[in-house]
């Protein structure tokens, strides 16, 4: 990777402005995304419930690279690189699962739920098995929600676990279940697909049906300027003591903000699509806690459902949108909720938002292609991203570049 040429292309960008082509096309920029932003970052893997006893796992990839999440037999939640010390094969199949050991389908290397190494068959004598532990991976749980970082010295994560906990700790995340999760492969850059996810700009006539519910006019960090609705939901939501004021970090964000008048939930028709709520506080109309963390996420916990958004990168071409619901534990599927009406809404959102992005790469790819002028006011949290993005991209540059 020539990172004097990387470097020299973040030297291009002109402050405001979206990136150089090269940054969204070309393989090796999605090789230093790779190693400097995903290799770097904390991501959501999900939350606390998807792992409701002991053995249970899952395994996914973080762009190119397979993880796996235990919950072991004393209820810790742990994290690997899903890479058998062997010969370096997949433990785990993608998906969730319950095992009480992990075995290799290769050459049945079994290991326990703390990742340390439990057989090996055929190995010599003087083979030492406590050198041979599946590797870690940082992690933290937190507000029910689970956080992973594959850098061998991550970043800080203090300011974020007391901001979420705080705002999430009304809707008892680990009272959840995971209700459905999808996959969508959009044909485009990923930092494209991101910048379209942090900005409503196209909302109005991008998304029709989320506009009946979701305030798609805010400008800035979810501001709703002030107005007589927006002073009583926020004496609403300190009555019920439920926490709103937009809070910001480097590369995260949490705010609670009003739903559209008439709203108490993210769905077709502004109702509950789940029967048993997660709160009752205020009627359910609590509006929407949103977060978002960068490179990669954000999420709505309404009063009835939670619904993460996470961005994966392939390749410099590819992207995969992994989509999860969750409802209350005791929700009873066909009884209090239906899964094609608890998704319908966010599934018809990604498809626009898959033919946006991936109309965006075609475009980007243009030799007629310069870097544009973000909106200050409707476009804030995308520039936000993109700033962000450049500022960790060169720090990686700077201590990687010896």
């Amino acid at each position: 990777m020539d990172l004097q040429r990387i470097s020299a292309l973040f030297e291009q960008r002109r402050e405001g402005h979206t990136l150089p082509q090269a940054l969204y096309t070309e393989a090796e920029s999605f090789d230093f995304d790779m190693a400097a932003i995903y290799g770097q970052s904390w991501l959501m893997a999900g939350m606390e419930c998807e792992l409701p006893k002991a053995g249970s796992y899952i395994s996914m990839m973080v762009g190119k690279w397979p993880v796996v999440i235990t919950r072991d037999k004393e209820g810790t939640i742990r994290a690997f690189h899903n890479s058998c010390r062997h010969r370096g094969s997949m433990v785990c199949a993608l998906g969730h699962g319950t095992a009480p050991k992990l075995v290799c389908p290769y050459h049945r290397w079994t290991y326990d739920l703390d990742g340390s190494l439990f057989a090996a068959g055929r190995m010599e004598d003087d083979f030492d098995k406590s050198a041979h532990g599946l590797k870690p991976i940082a992690i933290e749980c937190f507000a029910g929600a689970i956080f992973i970082c594959l850098a061998d010295k991550p970043l800080p994560i203090d300011d974020f676990r007391d901001t979420l906990t705080s705002y999430a700790a009304p809707l008892n995340f680990k009272g959840m279940k995971l209700a459905h999760e999808s996959k969508l492969v959009e044909h485009a850059n990923w930092k494209l697909v991101m910048e379209n996810a942090r900005e409503c700009y196209h909302c109005a006539t991008g998304h029709p049906e989320l506009a009946k519910t979701f305030p798609v006019g805010m400008s800035k960090h979810f501001d709703a300027h002030e107005d007589a609705r927006a002073e009583a939901f926020a004496a609403a939501m300190d009555k019920n003591g439920l926490p709103h004021t937009p809070v910001e970090g480097h590369w995260w964000q949490v705010a609670r903000f009003a739903l559209n008048e008439g709203c108490v939930s993210i769905s077709e028709n502004g109702q509950p699509l789940v029967k048993k709520p997660m709160v009752t506080a205020n009627g359910g109309d609590i509006g929407s806690m949103r977060w978002a963390i960068d490179p990669h996420l954000f999420a709505h916990a309404t009063s009835d459902y939670v619904f993460m958004f996470s961005c994966m990168p392939v390749s410099a071409t590819e992207t995969h949108v992994l989509s999860k619901w969750y409802v209350h534990k005791d929700a009873v599927e066909g009884v209090d909720y239906d899964v094609d009406s608890l998704t319908s809404l966010w599934t018809v959102t990604n498809a626009q938002d898959k033919q946006l992005a991936e109309n965006n790469h075609k475009g980007v790819n243009s030799p007629g292609y310069t870097p544009g002028p973000y909106s200050a006011d409707a476009e804030m949290l995308a520039r936000r991203f993109t700033d962000w993005y450049c500022d960790v991209s060169r720090v990686y540059i700077v201590t990687h570049g010896k």
